[in-house]
């Protein structure tokens, strides 16, 4: 394969990651409350989304509280961990999917709300599901060149601003049983923020090696997840089919390149439903107790799903833990990251 099939690095670590629980609960039977007219009209069951997705509740902010501001809050708790001053970041990388405005970016709010040098470079990487675990691979290529000191991931998501819109969408009265199916997916996502502090291997014994991976794309599915503002629409079973191949196709590529992937003690994944983790499972052979679980009670919570799921596993790994960060986003693409812990 031309390009880009896997890559290493040399001595780039997380040293901190963190996440910040959005306090109010939402639970699905809440949700099946607000969409009562339409599940009615269209003959639709209750509970679909615990049946079918397994979310049986997710996380809002508390009205004054900004996704922003929750990055900010994640940020914090990761440099205080890590031990490491805001004045030594040399990088901020802003992935949330949500945003309010266009420019300037939410970055600079982050930069400032955190106290971050005028010297900190600080800009969003938007990739959907996947810009977390793209911002540790950019950071750890700068770290290891020698550019930056320490870098500083953040992310903080806000269903709230997408569900409403989708509640009142399909309440009306010319909406389908095709609508409810194409925004389905929109109700399965919810709020909650997460950070890490990456920096050098070698001067910080304990930290969490990033050893590299594997990123792949199919850029031909670009429409079969479209999300915005006001809501998001999916076409569920191609998304999977299609993300499913892509995942076996990188997993098969990065194993030709010398990766080993089939022994690791964890594999944190990109948290969307049952369906997508069990499909999951099943194609690359994972061991299914070391594939943990948090879409349940957190729903999807975008980019920051994984970075959130691997902070609530880090008490829980040893030191020598080998753990394999994977998920797919739309677009389509996918990416896997291992991390000696």
């Amino acid at each position: 394969m031309s390009g880009n099939a896997t890559f290493r690095h040399t001595n780039s670590a997380v040293i901190a990651v963190t996440s910040v629980e959005a306090p109010v609960i939402v639970t699905s039977s809440e949700f099946d409350k607000r969409l009562e007219p339409s599940l009615k009209r269209l003959r639709l069951s209750k509970k679909l989304l615990e049946r079918v997705a397994g979310v049986s509740e997710r996380r809002w902010w508390p009205e004054g509280t900004g996704f922003d501001d929750a990055a900010i809050e994640a940020g914090s708790k990761a440099l205080a961990e890590a031990g490491v001053e805001a004045g030594e970041i040399g990088l901020l990388i802003n992935t949330s999917v949500t945003r309010r405005n266009l420019e300037p970016s939410v970055a600079v709010k982050v930069h400032n709300g955190l106290g971050l040098p005028s010297s900190a470079m600080n800009f969003d990487l938007a990739n959907a599901c996947l810009g977390f675990v793209n911002g540790m691979t950019l950071a750890a290529n700068m770290i290891d060149s020698g550019q930056i000191k320490y870098a500083l991931i953040v992310a903080g998501e806000d269903s709230q601003i997408a569900q409403e819109p989708t509640f009142d969408r399909l309440n009306r009265e010319d909406s389908t049983r095709e609508d409810y199916l194409r925004e389905f997916a929109t109700l399965t996502l919810g709020s909650g923020a997460a950070a890490a502090v990456i920096g050098r291997a070698d001067e910080h014994p304990g930290s969490h090696r990033i050893l590299g991976g594997v990123s792949r794309a199919g850029s031909e599915h670009h429409e079969l997840c479209v999300g915005g503002p006001q809501g998001m629409y999916t076409d569920t079973k191609g998304l999977l089919d299609n993300g499913l191949k892509l995942v076996v196709d990188a997993w098969d590529e990065a194993h030709k390149d010398g990766w080993n992937w089939g022994s690791m003690d964890r594999y944190v994944t990109h948290q969307v439903s049952n369906s997508y983790t069990n499909a999951i499972i099943k194609a690359v052979n994972l061991v299914r107790d070391r594939v943990p679980i948090t879409f349940p009670k957190w729903g999807n919570v975008g980019p920051a799903s994984l970075p959130m799921t691997l902070a609530q596993e880090a008490n829980t790994l040893n030191p020598g833990d080998r753990v394999l960060c994977m998920g797919v986003g739309s677009g389509l693409n996918t990416a896997m990251l291992e991390l000696a812990w």
